[in-house]
C-alpha cells in the first residue's frame, strides 16, 4: 500500500504534467483558424480556450475518460499509470519543443498499450481489451476524413451565407467575427470533453481503490485537477504550435476560419458524445486530427483542388502522428518493465 501511494502522488504529479503539455500543444486545436485569421488576439483566444475547455472537462469529460482508464487496458495498476502519464508526457513536451501538433491522444493511448504490452511480456497475460482499441483506432480513420468533408461542406455554405448578407447590405465581417468567437467557444468545450481524459484518465482505477472513491466522484476530481494543468499549459506555451496551424497549412479568412471551427467542434463532440450512449464509451479522438483535418478542407475548397494546401507542412504533422503511437508504447514498455524488475 505505502508504493502504491508514492505511486499515485507522483502520479498526479506526472498527469498535471501532462495536462500542461496537453494546453500547450493542443491549445492550437479550437484557436489556430481565429487566431490565423486575425478574428480575435492569440491572448484573447487562449483565455477563451482555457475556461470554455474547463467546462467542457467537467460537464462531460467522464464520457472519455473511462475509456482512456478502463477501457483500452483493464485495471492498470498504480506503477503503469505513472509511467503510462510520464512516457506520453515526454514524447509531447518535445513534439512541443519541435513545433509539431502531435496527438496528445494518441501519445496516452500509445502509452497506455505500452502498459499492456509489458504485462504481455512479463506475465504472459494481456489486460488490453482488443474490442476498444480498434474501435478507437476506427475513430481515428474516420474522423480526419469527415473533418475535410464536413469543413469543405461548411465553407461552401457559409459563402452562401455571406451572398446573402452582402445582398442585404449588413456587414459581413462581423457576423462571421461574432461566430468565430462562438465557433471557438464551442470548439474548446468540446476539447474539455474529450482531451482532459488524455492527462488524468489512468488515475481513475487507482484513486478509486486506495480511497474508495466512487468512479463519478473520481472522475469530477481528476477532471479538476486536468482543467488547471491544461489551462496553465495554454497560457505558457499555448502559442508555438498556433504558428504553424494557424499560419503555415492554408491562409484563412474569416468564413474558411468559421468553417473550420466549426467543423472542428462538431467532429470532436460528436465522436465523444454518441459512441457513450451506443456502446458504453466516448472515442479519445485525435482533437490535432479533426482541427489540422479542417483547416485542409477550407485549404481545398477555397480554391477548389489541392493546391490550396502546403502539403509538405502537412507532411511533416502526418510524420509526428505516424510515429507517435509506437514511440510512445516504446518508451512505456521499456520503462514499466525496467522499474518492474529495480522495484520489489
Amino acid at each position: 500500500m505505502a508504493y502504491e501511494i508514492i505511486y499515485m502522488v507522483l502520479g498526479i504529479a506526472a498527469a498535471m504534467f501532462i495536462a500542461w503539455n496537453l494546453g500547450a500543444n493542443d491549445a492550437a486545436n479550437p484557436t489556430n483558424a481565429a487566431v490565423g485569421c486575425g478574428a480575435i488576439s492569440l491572448k484573447k483566444a487562449l483565455l477563451m480556450f482555457s475556461l470554455f475547455a474547463a467546462v467542457g472537462a467537467l460537464v462531460q469529460g467522464y464520457m472519455v475518460m473511462k475509456t482512456i482508464g478502463k477501457g483500452v487496458v483493464k485495471d492498470i495498476d498504480p506503477l503503469g499509470a505513472l509511467v503510462a502519464s510520464v512516457s506520453a508526457g515526454v514524447w509531447i513536451m518535445f513534439c512541443t519543443w519541435k513545433g509539431m501538433p502531435v496527438s496528445t491522444t494518441h501519445s496516452t493511448i500509445g502509452s497506455v498499450l505500452g502498459i499492456g504490452f509489458a504485462h504481455l511480456i512479463l506475465s504472459g497475460k494481456t489486460r488490453i481489451d482488443w474490442t476498444v482499441v480498434f474501435a478507437v483506432i476506427l475513430s481515428w480513420i474516420t474522423s480526419p476524413l469527415l473533418a475535410i468533408i464536413l469543413s469543405i461542406s461548411l465553407y461552401f455554405l457559409f459563402g452562401k451565407v455571406a451572398l446573402y448578407l452582402l445582398s442585404k447590405r449588413r456587414n459581413v465581417d462581423m457576423f462571421f467575427k461574432g461566430l468565430l468567437v462562438f465557433n471557438l467557444a464551442f470548439s474548446a468545450y468540446a476539447f474539455g470533453v474529450n482531451d482532459v481524459g488524455n492527462a488524468t484518465g489512468v488515475y481513475i482505477a487507482v484513486v478509486s481503490k486506495i480511497f474508495g472513491i466512487p468512479d463519478m466522484q473520481t472522475m469530477f476530481i481528476l477532471a479538476i485537477l486536468g482543467s488547471v494543468g491544461i489551462a496553465f499549459g495554454a497560457l505558457t506555451w499555448g502559442y508555438r504550435v498556433i504558428n504553424t496551424v494557424g499560419f503555415r497549412i492554408t491562409r484563412l479568412d474569416y468564413i474558411s476560419a468559421a468553417a473550420a471551427i466549426l467543423s472542428n467542434a462538431l467532429i470532436v463532440w460528436c465522436f465523444s458524445t454518441i459512441p457513450k450512449f451506443v456502446i458504453g464509451y466516448g472515442m479519445p479522438i485525435s482533437t490535432t486530427h479533426a482541427s489540422v483535418s479542417s483547416v485542409i478542407g477550407v485549404g481545398i475548397a477555397k480554391v477548389k483542388g489541392l493546391a490550396g494546401v502546403d502539403w509538405k507542412v502537412v507532411g511533416y504533422i502526418v510524420a509526428s502522428w505516424i510515429l507517435t503511437v509506437p514511440i510512445a508504447a516504446f518508451i512505456s514498455i521499456s520503462i514499466y518493465t525496467l522499474l518492474t524488475y529495480l522495484i520489489p
